[in-house]
């Protein structure tokens, strides 16, 4: 699903990643951070695809939204578990969108 984000500008988090062959409680941990995600201040939106490579994109209605995310306690848990055990490699990017365009077909 593409997400539904307000006019521009604002923020998008970029996370990429390569897994482990490990799972250890991967799935129920990534779909609580999403829910946890979507009850912050400032929270617009997430999209996430993964094949060998998985991207995350969220975004953030401003800086100190995202901020405030990472700060999130529960949050900083997951993130330890990815680096200990989820993750082989990852990388995170923080993007200001100045400009978005698109269109949907109803279906």
């Amino acid at each position: 699903m593409i997400a539904s984000t307000p006019k521009p500008p604002y923020y998008a988090v970029i996370f990429t990643s390569v897994r482990t062959e490990l799972d250890n409680g991967y799935e129920e941990m990534a779909n609580a951070m999403v829910d946890l995600a979507r009850q912050q201040d400032g929270f617009l939106g997430v999209e996430s695809a993964r094949n060998d490579v998985g991207i995350t994109v969220s975004y953030w209605r401003d800086e100190e939204a995202i901020k405030a995310w990472r700060e999130n306690t529960a949050h900083a848990l997951a993130r330890r578990f990815g680096r200990e055990m989820w993750y082989q490699s990852f990388k995170t990017r923080v993007a200001k969108v100045e400009r978005d365009y698109g269109f949907e077909i109803e279906m």
